[in-house]
């Protein structure tokens, strides 16, 4: 058996690659259009790991999607937390989790989807403004 990707709901294209794309450091590696079935499948992964996917799924006619609790959270290692959690901070993103112990962070994307980030590795030494930076929001 061989994991393949993680489904997720998304209500608008631009806004969802803006934050996985440019913001959170994914790729695209392929992405389909079905007139039938009124639908867009946008597959992303990081870098270097390619068989760990997200499928973006964009329905062309409009839902409202709420919780992504229910869902639980995509995790992803990272190189260097408080860098990633400055970029995506940088992107407008709202860290709701922030990293103070230079381990853990947690944000969502624009459809409330929970996305964490751990620190590859030990962690790093906590550091300022993220050591004294309060939780916002849920994660």
């Amino acid at each position: 058996m061989k994991y393949l990707h993680t489904m997720v709901r998304v209500s608008d294209i631009d806004e969802s690659l803006k934050f996985y794309v440019d913001n959170l450091g994914l790729t695209e590696l392929h992405r389909s259009h079905n007139e039938q079935g009124r639908f867009t499948l946008i597959f992303l992964a990081a870098a270097g790991n390619e068989d760990a996917q997200i499928e973006l799924t964009y329905n062309w006619d409009p839902e409202e999607y709420s919780g992504g609790r229910n869902f639980g959270h995509l995790a992803y290692e990272v190189d260097n937390i408080y860098e990633i959690c400055k970029r995506l901070e940088n992107g407008g993103v709202t860290i709701n989790r922030p990293p103070r112990d230079g381990r853990m962070a947690f944000v969502r994307s624009p459809d409330g989807i929970s996305v964490e980030l751990l620190q590859k590795g030990k962690a790093m030494p906590p550091e300022e403004p993220w050591q004294s930076m309060p939780n916002s929001g849920v994660w």
